[in-house]
């Protein structure tokens, strides 16, 4: 019974009310760029535009189809994105996979929130999940920066 107390432990209230409340789960006409990441263990998938202006995300928009726990990451980032360069981006994406898969501490703020989601270390099969809408944002943001330059 222990690995059902820990599901349920993992997948608690913070985790299920961030999942409920996805912040811009529209997706924009007129992106910079889009990409789309799908996790090949659990089938996760999610998609992201970008309008990139001055060095920092403008705008963004997300299409999350994904488990719990990668849509509360979907919600952490998409309630800190607008306004972040694509070090941060990156740089965040760096501390939550090291968060994850090296007991590494949670990602500095803008992108602190998502030490919500510190009990899935546990889970490596969930760790894609996860990491996803960061893997598909900092993507997104370095082909709009390219297009931008173009």
């Amino acid at each position: 019974m222990s690995g059902e107390n820990d599901l349920i432990k993992l997948y608690s209230g913070r985790i299920l009310a961030l999942a409920a409340d996805i912040p811009h789960l529209s997706r924009l006409d007129d992106a910079d760029a889009t990409v789309k990441k799908r996790s090949p263990l659990c089938g996760s998938t999610i998609t992201v535009d970008v309008k990139v202006q001055d060095g920092r995300i403008s705008e963004f928009g997300q299409d999350v189809k994904a488990c719990a726990l990668g849509q509360a990451s979907a919600s952490v980032v998409g309630g800190a994105i607008v306004g972040t360069t694509r070090a941060q981006v990156e740089k965040a994406r760096e501390q939550l996979s090291a968060m994850l898969k090296k007991d590494g501490s949670a990602p500095e703020a803008p992108f602190d929130g998502l030490e919500v989601l510190m009990p899935a270390r546990e889970y490596k099969n969930r760790h894609a999940s996860i990491l996803l809408v960061l893997d598909a944002t900092a993507e997104a943001f370095e082909q709009a920066e390219r297009a931008n330059c173009a």
